[in-house]
Formats: structure tokens, C-alpha cells, sequence
């Protein structure tokens, strides 16, 4: 089962939130990371647990942040925080999108010889910065210098930067990358701002031909060439470079320190001049010479000489034809035969002319067959350039073909016998040429882990390139699609593009508690979530949201069901039967279950009925909200009215009225 990074997804130091692991070097891990105070990302360089405890890395990794706290330039990582915590030092920088200058040569190649020489600018003003704030690099080298947007470059890694001349040993042993060491750095010797130029004319070569000047079995053997052996001119390698451009690599490359550059700007100025077409300054032009004198004198007459010649296959030196002594006669010729003699002097002479060319054709032939030639160096080139320069040394040559892993197709990878050996004119020389990179099968990697597909591909020799999406379907850390698909035949070394699953997107439930069931549904639709409605019960006014499950603010995959619950409104209460209950009774009792009472009275005779409800409003039994109003109509007794007659023939009532009036309502207490 893979290894989890257990810091993946926890909060680093109280402040920064780790999202993923962007790289591992030598000494540190590299994560991206969430700052979240300051709600911006940052990556976040750890010092590996084995070395926290070592001084010599922590006083080293202490350095680079130190270092490069103080620079602040468009071409140098920004660094933003550093710190300890749990032991272990760290820095906060700038995160870069995008890859490293290694990168883009192993993909692409040589580059151009305009973006070549933009990039070394760049480069050599990030450096001119540092070096007038009294800081050397000391580890200039493609692998850390990044690319962002804009074709902006980044220099990172001061790691082993010092303030000041300062010796290139720790603990005795060299510090920096062997192929791009100056030779008083594989000396370790002190260095100065000199020592960084000549690594960065060892990048400036990489990008012109793609590869270093110097390469080896051992860093030993590396930094040994850097000490003793001459670069070879970039137009060896690649015919096309002026020999300007040449001049400037070679003098960055001077063995003694003195004859190289001494600033950032002298060598910015040289690289305006070839961009310009102008002359170099004449001590670019002494050192390239001091350079070239220790090369083959071949290659440096094409890289003092403009335009480049190729010089013309030895022949041997022509003979005199041979002469003829005269003849002489004892006595004088007969007139007779004079005639016949200028004849026989022509064929003699054309005799003798065609014996001599038999003999010094064949003298020639045999001195080229026997003459050793040294055989032209033609690794590099490409193959119509490595077969014209061999047949016009004089050598038949036999081609054969095989992958590179390093060099381009169409490219010469190996000649035998080596430039440089002499061997009798016209025998042959094998030339290897480049088809590309080997084909290989991508591995399938879909469905695994993050962690196992990239074990699976780095070990096949693949590049990993990671892409991070939300899957409902899919589990998080895991692979959920790759391109190129599985079986795709690539060129060895290729990128695959891995999508690993961040599982289902979270989203924050927002709050519809006391909204009206409409307002409530519209909000969570338009967060991305689906409204449950239930029903319920409450003295909250019908149709409001009383509750919400999950609560608002919770962290839920996106899509997710919320339910919310809607008031029906309060209740409704049964009306009580109050009829022949006395007025205070029935008052009494309304008003205990919560209801308002109102009270109308109405005569009646019936003395049994005198304030007793005889009627009510809602009917028994009615359901009404809490609260509602029952009116209850109370008899009132009223004495009958006696009949008589009057004079006048009229009933009367003895003044009482007629007894016909409507009762009044009478309001209770309540």
C-alpha cells in the first residue's frame, strides 16, 4: 500500500493549510500551501526531517532564506515568510506556474538563439541584483531557474549562497551541481561574482545545443574537464551560431577567472552586440583566443573566421614527369630519314607523357591509401552536415541508426573511429544517428492512488504532471483519467497528465431559517443544493422556515439534499360546548383554553335562562386558531308584560315598551 504524506490537508505552523507536494529536492520538500491568513497560496519549502537535526543544513537552509529575503527583483522568487514548526525549519515563497529551465530544454531541446540569449539576460539581471547586494549565487544551474507566465524567468534555490567571497567547501566537500561548477569552485578555492558568470555560460550553452560542455561518468571527472579541458565552440555542435555568439560562451567559460567576465553587465553588453551585429568588445575577443588555443586548430579557425570554412582533403604533392636524354647519332642522318624523325620524337613524347601520368596517378593513389588523415569530429551534427564533412575529408561512410534518450533524431550520437584519429584516407567511418527517443507503452494507471501511479511512471522514466478535479464518483487521491491513454506509444522520458479525484465538491450550506418557504428554496437552489420540504407544527406563522437540516454553515458536498421544515401555523383548538353554563363559568372556561370572549346578552322570560349562555359563536366543537374570539349570548331575564285596555281602546303595556326591542351585546371583562 503507498505512503501518505501525512501533511497533506493539516494546517503546517497554525497559518498554512498544505494542499498538495509540488517536488522534492536534496535537502527539503516543496508543497503548495494555503496561507490562511493572508487568503493567498505560497509554497512552502520544508527541511527534511533527517537534516533538521544536522546544523550544517540547518545553518544552510537558514542561508537561503536569509539571502533571499533580501533580494527583491522581478527575476527572483519572492520569499514571504519563514519559521519553525515541529522542528522542522521552513520558507514561505512565491509559487511559480510553471515548470523549471531543465524541464523546458529536456522537452524541447535547443532553443532558439533568441530566446537562448532573452533568457540569459534575465537571468544575468537577477544576478547583477544579487551580486551588488554583496550576494554570490553559487548553484546557478537550469534546474533552478523557473519559467512563469509571461516567458518571465525566476531564479530560486540560494541555498548555498553567501554574502561576500567565501569558499565553495563544507565539511570537505564541494558544494554545487558538478556539470555547472566554475574550476575554482571544483578547486574549492573562494569565489566571486566571476564564478556565477561561468555557470551561467554553461547554461547559455545547454539552451544553444542542447547539453552541457562538460559531461562524466563521476562528479570527480566532471570537475576534473572543468579544470583541464577546453569547451568545445557551440557551432561544432550546432553550424547555424555565429561565431560571435560563439566568442561569448567561450569567454564565459575561461579556465582562469581573470579572463572571463567580471560583471553581469559586461557580458549583457556583448549579448546586445551579437543581437545587434555589432563587434564585440575586443577583450571578449582575446579571451575567446586564449580559449581556442588549447582546441584542435580546425575548430578554432571556424569560430575566428567568419564565414566558417571546411578545409579540403590532403593530396599528395605533384611529381615532375619524367625526362628524356636526347638522341644522338655517330654520323650524320641521311636527308632521306629526317622526315620520319619529328614523327618519332612525338610518339616518344606522348609515350613518355602517358607513363608519366600512369606513374604519378598511381604514386598519388598509393600516398593516399598509405597517409594517415585524422578523421573530423561529426558528433552533434546533423546527419547530412556529418556525411558531407566526412566525404570531403576523403572517407566513405556507413550510416547506422539507434534511439537516443539525449540526443534529437536526425542527430550523429557516436562515430567510429573518434574524431581526432588518424587512419589511411578513404578507409570508412561509422556513424550512429539519432531515431529520437524510444517508443514506449504509457502504463495504465487509472484507478489507482496518486502515490502508486506516480511510483508506477517515474519508474518507467515518465514525467508526471498532475491535475486535481472534483468527482462525485470517483474517491479522492485517486487516478480518474490520464492522457496519453494507456497503451499510447511515446517517446521515452514523455509527460503523462495524471487527474486525481478531490471528490465531491464542498460547498457551505447557507442559513433560510425565519425565511418564507420560497425565498428559502430559491437561495439553496442557486448555492447548488436540493430544498426538502417537510411540514410541521409551530407558532411560527404559516409557511416559515423553523429549521434546517444541515445547519447553515456546514460543509457538504455540493448537490447535497437540504431539508428544511415549514411551519403549518399554530394549531388549531377544538371550541368548548359553553351552552347553559353560567356567564361566569363559561367566561372562565374560554378564556383557560386560551380563547378571547365576547358576550352578548338577550332577554328572555324563561327565569331559569337569567345569565346563563343560551347560545354561542363558533358552535360547539368548531376548530379555530388559538386565540380566536367565542362570543356567548347570556339570557336576561325580563318580567312578562301584563295586558290591559286603555280608553283609547289600545293595549298597553303599563309603560313598560312593547317588549319587542333587540338585545344588546355586552362586552364580559374580557
Amino acid at each position: 500500500m503507498a505512503a501518505t504524506d501525512t501533511l497533506i490537508n493539516t494546517l503546517f505552523d497554525g497559518r498554512y493549510r498544505i494542499l498538495r507536494k509540488l517536488g522534492s529536492g536534496g535537502m527539503a520538500n516543496v508543497y503548495l500551501a494555503e496561507d490562511e491568513d493572508l487568503g493567498r497560496r505560497v509554497a512552502i519549502k520544508i527541511l527534511n526531517e533527517r537534516y533538521a537535526g544536522d546544523e550544517s543544513f540547518t545553518e544552510r537552509f537558514r542561508r537561503e532564506a536569509k539571502s533571499a529575503a533580501a533580494l527583491s527583483h522581478p527575476n527572483i522568487v519572492s520569499i514571504y515568510d519563514r519559521g519553525q514548526a515541529d522542528g522542522k525549519p521552513y520558507i514561505a515563497m512565491e509559487v511559480i506556474e510553471g515548470r523549471s529551465l531543465k524541464e523546458l530544454i529536456l522537452t524541447r531541446g535547443a532553443l532558439g538563439m533568441g530566446p537562448a540569449i532573452d533568457y540569459t539576460k534575465q537571468i544575468l539581471g537577477a544576478l547583477r541584483f544579487a551580486h551588488r547586494h554583496g550576494i554570490i549565487h553559487r548553484d546557478i544551474k537550469p534546474h533552478n531557474i523557473l519559467l512563469g507566465s509571461e516567458n518571465r524567468l525566476k531564479v530560486t534555490d540560494f541555498g548555498i549562497a553567501r554574502a561576500g567571497h567565501s569558499q565553495m567547501t563544507e565539511v570537505g566537500s564541494i558544494m554545487g551541481t558538478a556539470q555547472y561548477l566554475s574550476p575554482e569552485q571544483a578547486r574549492g578555492s573562494p569565489v566571486t561574482a566571476a564564478s556565477d558568470l561561468y555557470s551561467i555560460g554553461i547554461v547559455l550553452y545547454e539552451m544553444l545545443t542542447g547539453q552541457v560542455p562538460f559531461s562524466g561518468d563521476s562528479a570527480i571527472e566532471i570537475a576534473m574537464k572543468h579544470l583541464n579541458e577546453p569547451p568545445r565552440p557551440p557551432s561544432t555542435l550546432r553550424p547555424e551560431i555565429p561565431p560571435e555568439l560563439d566568442q561569448v560562451v567561450l569567454r564565459a567559460l575561461a579556465k582562469n577567472a581573470e579572463d572571463r567576465y567580471q560583471t553581469a553587465d559586461e557580458l549583457i553588453e556583448d549579448l546586445d552586440r551579437v543581437e545587434a551585429g555589432i563587434p564585440l568588445s575586443p577583450e571578449t575577443a582575446t579571451a575567446a583566443t586564449s580559449v581556442l588555443a588549447a582546441l584542435p586548430a580546425t575548430q578554432a579557425t571556424e569560430v575566428l573566421e567568419t564565414p566558417p570554412t571546411t578545409p579540403l582533403p590532403p593530396t599528395a604533392p605533384r611529381r615532375p614527369p619524367p625526362t628524356y636524354p636526347p638522341r644522338y647519332s655517330e654520323t650524320p642522318p641521311r636527308r632521306r630519314r629526317r622526315r620520319w624523325l619529328p614523327w618519332l620524337l612525338v610518339l616518344l613524347l606522348l609515350a613518355g607523357a602517358a607513363v608519366a601520368g600512369w606513374y604519378v596517378y598511381s604514386q598519388i593513389q598509393d600516398e593516399l591509401r598509405s597517409s594517415n588523415v585524422a578523421v573530423p569530429g561529426v558528433v552533434g551534427l546533423r546527419k547530412e552536415n556529418a556525411i558531407q564533412r566526412l566525404r570531403n575529408a576523403g572517407f566513405q561512410v556507413q550510416v547506422n541508426e539507434g534511439s537516443s534518450d539525449t540526443v534529437d533524431r536526425g542527430f550523429v550520437i557516436a562515430q567510429d573511429p573518434a574524431g581526432g584519429t588518424r587512419i589511411p584516407g578513404g578507409d570508412p567511418v561509422r556513424i550512429l544517428v539519432s531515431t529520437g527517443k524510444a517508443q514506449v507503452d504509457v502504463p495504465n494507471v487509472v484507478g489507482l492512488s496518486y502515490d502508486q501511479a506516480f511510483r508506477i511512471l517515474t519508474d518507467q522514466g515518465f514525467k508526471v504532471d498532475r491535475r486535481d478535479r472534483f468527482s462525485p464518483d470517483v474517491a479522492q487521491g485517486d487516478v480518474m483519467d490520464q492522457d496519453p491513454n494507456a497503451d499510447t506509444k511515446v517517446p521515452k522520458g514523455s509527460t503523462v497528465e495524471v487527474i486525481v479525484s478531490r471528490g465531491q465538491e464542498l460547498a457551505t450550506v447557507p442559513s433560510v431559517v425565519n425565511q418564507s418557504r420560497a425565498s428559502a428554496e430559491d437561495e439553496l437552489q442557486a448555492s447548488g443544493f436540493a430544498p426538502s420540504v417537510v411540514k410541521v407544527d409551530s407558532d411560527a406563522a404559516k409557511g416559515t422556515v423553523v429549521a434546517q437540516d444541515p445547519s447553515g454553515g456546514a460543509q457538504v458536498p455540493k448537490g447535497s439534499t437540504v431539508q428544511i421544515s415549514v411551519s403549518r401555523g399554530p394549531p388549531l383548538e377544538q371550541v368548548p360546548d359553553e351552552r347553559n353554563k353560567t356567564r361566569q363559568e363559561a367566561e372562565a372556561d374560554l378564556r383557560a383554553q386560551g380563547f378571547r370572549v365576547q358576550v352578548v346578552e338577550e332577554d328572555t322570560t324563561d327565569p331559569t335562562k337569567d345569565d346563563v349562555v343560551i347560545d354561542q359563536d363558533p358552535n360547539p366543537g368548531t376548530k379555530v386558531e388559538p386565540g380566536s374570539t367565542v362570543t356567548i349570548t347570556v339570557g336576561r331575564f325580563v318580567e312578562p308584560a301584563t295586558a290591559t285596555t286603555d280608553t283609547t281602546g289600545n293595549s298597553g303595556s303599563n309603560g313598560q315598551g312593547s317588549g319587542n326591542e333587540k338585545p344588546k351585546p355586552k362586552d364580559g371583562p374580557g
